[in-house]
């Protein structure tokens, strides 16, 4: 195990970078003391069985060792996260794309099977921004995974997702394909500095809509903030201040603007150009197909599973771990 300080620790390194390098730290070395735990557990009673010839054992044996393989293959997993931010927490943004109403039904699926997922692995979910359309499904959202690594896992997932289905909203029963893009980027703490130049930003304030009282509803405290040179538009309305949803808007456009310099493999923010606005059409990373047959297949890996409600119900570690390998292998041939 790798219990090297990173790199950039030094004297003048903020209080908060050093208790949240210490804070992983010690995750990593309790994970690491689980394990061996498992493992003493299982030798011990493996040697019991055989010194007492007792099959009785045996259930128990197997259960420690499949308890022992889960805990193993995970923190195996978990050595592939070697990006600057794969440790932050992770920003994502789901957008309806192509086909109407069945689109926006479609990007409110994604939206419930990533917190499906981001709850089942304790992360904390928050959402910063949710535009539900009148009729069905939403026209975005955009949620915060706090909690380890939570970016280094969700980076696999930003692309285009792609649906075919017996449309609900289509009363002849036809079969329909609609889109919709996922977008994931990291939360930089307070102590990464960032370039940006303030006449390239265009700020605009408007009426939250949605959940939160009558404040919401009478003042404009939703912030959307539009990065000129680039067109990456980010915007947040989950805080009753116009302040801290402004804080956490230029938030996300930093993570964003970041993730786009590693991306485009340029040293400076100003370097980039471009709309970034959205991720183009027409190159799903995935495919989720529900009729004639059921099946969810990663078009990047090749990884696929026939359990489709399984999937939809948060269940894409397979095609989470699929693609860290993946990326792992190409980094090492480089």
């Amino acid at each position: 195990m790798d219990m090297t300080a990173p790199d950039f620790w030094n004297d003048n390194e903020t209080a908060q970078t050093k208790l949240k390098f210490q804070k992983a730290l010690k995750t990593k070395v309790e994970k690491y003391e689980e394990l061996t735990s498992k493992v003493d557990d299982l030798e011990t009673l493996c040697e019991m069985a055989l010194e007492e010839e007792d099959d009785s054992l045996e259930p128990e044996v197997e259960a420690i060792y499949n308890e022992t393989e889960k805990i193993y293959a995970k923190m195996r997993l978990e050595t592939l996260l070697t990006g600057e931010f794969d440790a932050n927490n992770a920003i994502m943004a789901i957008h309806a794309g192509s086909g109407g109403t069945d689109a926006q039904d479609w990007a409110e699926m994604l939206f419930r099977m990533y917190k499906r997922w981001g709850d089942s692995k304790g992360y904390g979910v928050k959402i910063l921004d949710l535009q539900n359309d009148t009729e069905a499904g939403i026209k975005s959202v955009s949620m915060l995974f706090e909690g380890l690594n939570a970016y280094g896992f969700l980076k696999s997932e930003k692309g285009v997702h792609r649906i075919v289905r017996i449309s609900p909203f289509d009363s002849s029963g036809k079969r329909h394909t609609s889109f919709s893009s996922v977008d994931v980027m990291p939360e930089l703490d307070d102590s990464f500095e960032i370039d940006i130049n303030p006449v390239d930003l265009k700020i605009d304030t408007y009426r939250a809509s949605g959940a939160g009282g009558q404040h919401v509803n009478t003042t404009d405290s939703a912030v959307r903030i539009t990065h000129i040179p680039t067109g990456v538009v980010v915007q947040c309305q989950n805080e009753r201040s116009q302040t801290a949803n402004k804080t956490t808007a230029m938030k996300m456009l930093m993570g964003k603007l970041i993730e786009l310099q590693e991306r485009e493999n340029k040293d400076k923010i100003e370097d980039l150009a471009g709309d970034y606005s959205q991720i183009t059409w027409g190159s799903q990373i995935r495919s989720y197909v529900f009729h004639p047959y059921n099946l969810v297949k990663d078009h990047r890996t090749g990884a696929e599973m026939g359990n489709i409600q399984a999937v939809m119900d948060g269940d894409i570690d397979l095609f989470i771990d699929s693609y860290l390998k993946g990326e792992s292998i190409n980094e090492s041939n480089e």
